[in-house]
């Protein structure tokens, strides 16, 4: 199977063509560059791409985007956050619907974000959005590929929860200030935290390709936690304090940290997986410590 792959050199993108390569798949790189192996170049600014190179392909996997995690939410940072997704997204699904040899599936990214701050709600790809930057974004983002929908490609919108990895994203910040001995539970500790593991996060992108599933899919464990426990959690695992609630004050610290903190900490997502669940897929990982412990270990 021939699988294009924009966002390949991400973290996400990288365990997803490592994982499919070892298994004898050809993954096609769509990067702003050529560079070894099969590469589809692109520059989704400029709204140019190499149509002629994604013709029969058999999958193609959409993650590229400015990382939420790349820098302070600066009013120019917002608009590159949602313009890399909305743009990138729409001339890829524009690209893709015009195609003679059409893939039979895209798999394209998206958040939990969508759904907001919601409390102790429980969250299904049913619920409505949220009200935020980011569920704007996200509901933008989910919007962009309609133009494949409608050439009769099958689309799988995956809204991915906080990935627990230290090669990237969100977590390795969020860690750091509990690594400063200055973590704890926002608040009264309950707000809920969905999160899921970069192996299963590969795992489930792969079953969406080879499964008849189309639509919005939450990629989230079904073990979400409260903040308080996530705190706790936390502070066992590295050996740190965390009785004091995080201080509001850890939301200004600079490099993109505060922001991520705050949309983390003091916001509620109680997210279930509900449609890879009744799909049959299997968790690796459902529990959060000994999640956290994987990966730290590694």
């Amino acid at each position: 199977m021939d699988v294009a792959i924009t966002g390949a050199s991400g973290f996400i993108g990288s365990a997803l063509a490592r994982s499919l390569a070892a298994d004898g798949h050809e993954v096609v790189r769509v990067s702003r560059r050529s560079g070894g192996g099969r590469t589809v170049v692109w520059d989704p600014e400029a709204g140019t791409i190499d149509a002629a190179g994604l013709e029969g392909v058999d999958a193609v996997v959409h993650l590229a985007g400015e990382g939420v995690a790349s820098g302070r939410w600066s009013a120019e940072q917002r608009r590159r956050i949602e313009e890399s997704r909305t743009k990138g997204t729409t001339l890829l699904a524009e690209t893709l619907a015009g195609l003679d040899r059409k893939p039979s599936v895209l798999v394209s990214g998206s958040a939990i974000g969508y759904y907001g701050d919601r409390g102790d709600e429980e969250l299904t790809e049913r619920s409505t959005p949220g009200d935020d930057f980011l569920a704007q974004v996200c509901v933008a983002w989910e919007a962009a590929v309609q133009p494949a929908r409608d050439a009769g490609i099958r689309v799988a919108t995956i809204r991915t929860g906080i990935v627990l990895s230290t090669e990237g994203g969100a977590f390795p910040k969020l860690l750091l200030p509990f690594k400063l001995g200055v973590g704890g539970r926002d608040g009264d500790g309950r707000g809920w935290w969905s999160w899921i593991t970069l192996d299963d996060e590969v795992r489930a992108i792969r079953f969406l390709i080879d499964h008849d599933i189309s639509g919005p899919v939450n990629l989230v464990a079904p073990g979400p936690v409260r903040s308080a426990e996530l705190a706790k959690t936390l502070g066992r695992v590295l050996h740190r304090p965390t009785f004091l609630p995080v201080p509001r004050a850890v939301t200004k610290v600079p490099l993109g940290v505060g922001d991520l903190v705050r949309s983390l900490l003091f916001t509620s997502a109680q997210v279930r997986p509900t449609v890879l669940e009744n799909e049959g897929f299997e968790f690796g990982q459902t529990e959060f410590e000994l999640a956290v412990r994987s990966v730290l270990a590694t």
